[in-house]
């Protein structure tokens, strides 16, 4: 079978690691830099080239798509999927997960745990609004682009949380605001996701003075085992965005897990090192798993 990971780092360990997971199960593995790729779309149907050469026989392609690139990096993705490659993960479920305000709608629709959010448009007073709406101060803020904890604010009281969120609406930047979860204590859960199962959780604690847990912010990870209500959540948020390989990442509260975002390019070095869980082994045979089941069906057809 031909692998194609789809990645603009050949150094990263997530690639790296499903490089050589894919060779060791006996695949043809290759890494392509999606933004290097160029679309072809003709009568005679769609096709890739890379390199200066038409891209032919892939089988399965493993997406890690920045959310720097998600447009270009979606659309490569599409390309695939049309030339008949089976994808990890679709290019409309990376599409509607990496729109923060559409994944959480869609969560809220199916019913569940989250932190209350609210969003509105520019609207003169809508500060004073979005503070109140989830509680009062102190409140999260977050740009409705940022990744890896960056343009995520804690605003203390209600007077710094009307200066942030007046401050963004000021740049013309899009932002929600949502409720702060104290009993959280600066901790958040990561879910890793694979074919319907968890198959991996840590738990990931924010350094000293830092309520963001991110790994790159400094956060320390550990291996935790979730409850049979937090395994559910996790499953159900990846199944109500259609992804079947996901991080979820969730607080623990008072009122039970609480999804903070689904990602459908989640790391595989904090899950692996806290776990010692061979996550990219289980992605590739989800991807065998995959493309065994399209090939059956398209002999039946």
């Amino acid at each position: 079978m031909k692998i194609a990971i789809l990645s603009r780092n050949p150094r990263l360990y997530s690639t790296k690691r499903l490089l050589e997971e894919a060779q060791k199960a006996g695949h043809e593995a290759i890494i392509v830099d999606h933004s290097l790729c160029d679309l072809i779309i003709e009568q005679n149907g769609p096709s890739i080239i890379y390199q200066g050469k038409t891209l032919e026989g892939v089988d399965a392609i493993i997406p890690r798509i920045g959310a720097s690139v998600t447009f270009y990096g979606t659309a490569v993705v599409r390309q695939f999927e049309l030339m008949g490659a089976f994808s990890v993960v679709t290019s409309q479920a990376i599409v509607r997960s990496r729109d923060k305000l559409r994944s959480l709608q869609i969560l809220s629709k199916n019913g569940l745990g989250m932190p209350k959010t609210a969003f509105t448009n520019f609207s003169k007073g809508g500060e004073k609004m979005l503070i109140e709406q989830v509680g009062g101060a102190p409140v999260i803020v977050k740009l409705l682009e940022g990744t890896q904890g960056l343009g995520v604010v804690l605003a203390e009281t209600k007077k710094a949380a009307q200066s942030v969120v007046e401050a963004f609406h000021g740049l013309k930047a899009r932002i929600i605001v949502q409720e702060f979860v104290k009993e959280a204590k600066g901790a958040d859960i990561r879910a890793f996701v694979v074919n319907g199962k968890v198959v991996g959780a840590m738990k990931r604690q924010g350094a000293e003075g830092e309520f963001r847990s991110n790994l790159h912010r400094g956060g320390v990870a550990t291996v935790i085992k979730l409850s049979r209500i937090e395994k559910q959540a996790a499953l159900n948020a990846a199944k109500a965005l259609g992804l079947d390989v996901a991080g979820v990442d969730m607080l623990q509260s008072d009122r039970g897990p609480l999804i903070l975002e689904v990602n459908s390019s989640p790391g595989l070095e904090g899950i692996e090192s806290a776990t010692g869980i061979n996550i990219a082994g289980e992605i590739i045979k989800f991807v065998e798993e995959g493309v065994s089941k399209k090939s059956s069906k398209r002999e039946k057809h």
